[in-house]
């Protein structure tokens, strides 16, 4: 959940961050986090009481319209998510061997082919070792260079427990919270734990620990990029650009070696996130396409099964090919637009969906919401509408 959750979006938006509002800013990071841990054990909770997934919860007990807008939804958020995440891996790759004359497309197409194949052939086993060992570099690569930094341990103690707003910084920072940890991603946990066998209400406090540690990591790993762009101030730009300029600043501040483990980073940073997205939302397809036509069985519910339908495998094609066109094709301000739309909407309709799904005993039984869940769902709730918000008038105003 952390290595997917942590993309070029985080890393971009925390270096920003860090270089405009410096140190001040982190407690941001850390509730971000904070609240997609919330969501998250909202959809481990549904499924460990229930045995089914949110998806065919929602399918079997919600109007017909949620299935159908998650649907709308999922394709378009995959095809720009994954046209993003092979460009970004590519500008990763070009970072790391400059002196190959390989061409930044190239390696952005290699990059997709290589985690569908990794995807299609590993299966879940294969993909989670991997994983392990990617989100481990990833992490201690860029936690070292933040140590390196030597920054203040008084002001990242303050930053992170006094919330101040620097004057300009409240709509920013809105949406910087908005996008720690992932969006549709947090929906995948319920898969994979189903292939690790987590099943039952008696699973429950295990998959609490398990997303403690994964929004942890996430926490921190988004508080050193901070710490590290609030030092490095690197010049100003945009997208993966604002990354690269922080590793040349990096290898100023502290040599090779500090330019060398954050680029290494970055890398695993987006490679796994890819990984994820390719391995996890399949599988989010191939449920909602069984929930609409009503055929769920036995033997999709079992651990891999649906990995194993042609929904899951189309989709997953789909993943890793067709948004390619988008490296070389201006995407379209429509479009741009509409992904921006629904993206943002996408985390109140998550909260307000385990609002009314979570607290009724005669669905979830035991394991209905507590009070503090309730409170910072509704909380969450009101954040990422904000965040809607500020996302339509930002794009309709061209801003």
């Amino acid at each position: 959940m952390a290595a997917t959750g942590v993309g070029a979006g985080d890393l971009i938006a925390a270096a920003v961050a860090g270089r405009q509002f410096g140190l001040a800013v982190l407690w941001v990071v850390a509730l971000g986090a904070m609240f997609k841990w919330v969501l998250n054990e909202g959809v481990s909770r549904w499924q460990l009481a229930t045995g089914t997934t949110l998806i065919e919860g929602w399918g079997a007990r919600l109007p017909r319209w949620v299935g159908g807008y998650f649907v709308g939804y999922l394709i378009l958020w995959a095809f720009l998510v994954a046209a993003a995440l092979s460009a970004s891996c590519g500008v990763a790759a070009k970072a790391l061997f400059p002196d190959l004359p390989v061409p930044l497309g190239a390696w952005s197409a290699l990059h997709a082919a290589l985690a569908y194949v990794l995807v299609r052939r590993g299966g879940y086993a294969g993909f989670e070792s991997l994983m392990k060992i990617l989100t481990g570099v990833m992490f201690v690569s860029v936690v070292v260079c933040a140590v390196m930094m030597q920054p203040p341990l008084g002001a990242i103690l303050s930053g992170l427990l006094v919330p101040t707003i620097p004057e300009g910084s409240a709509k920013f920072l809105l949406g910087v919270m908005g996008g720690v940890g992932g969006s549709v991603t947090l929906l995948c946990y319920g898969y994979w734990i189903r292939e690790k066998g987590w099943q039952g209400a008696a699973m429950h406090r295990r998959s609490i620990f398990d997303l403690t540690a994964a929004y942890a990591l996430t926490g921190i790993f988004g508080i050193a990029v901070v710490v590290l762009a609030a030092a490095a101030k690197p010049v100003d730009a945009s997208g993966n650009a604002l990354v690269l300029a922080l590793a040349e600043q990096l290898n100023v501040l502290l040599g090779p070696t500090g330019h060398w483990f954050f680029l290494i980073g970055f890398w695993c940073a987006v490679f796994t996130s890819m990984l994820g997205v390719w391995q996890g939302v399949p599988y989010l397809f191939a449920d909602a396409v069984a929930s609409r036509a009503g055929k769920h069985d036995a033997k999709a519910a079992r651990i891999g099964g649906l990995a194993r339908t042609p929904a899951y495998r189309w989709f997953l094609a789909y993943l890793a090919f067709p948004p390619l066109v988008l490296l070389w094709w201006q995407k379209p301000v429509a479009i741009v637009i509409l992904y921006a739309v629904t993206g943002a909407f996408f985390m109140p309709f998550l909260a307000s969906v385990l609002l009314v799904m979570n607290n009724r005993r005669e669905w979830i039984g035991d394991l209905r919401n507590k009070l503090y869940a309730n409170v910072l769902l509704v909380l969450s709730l009101v954040l990422f509408a904000g965040l809607f918000v500020v996302e339509v008038a930002s794009r309709l105003g061209g801003k």
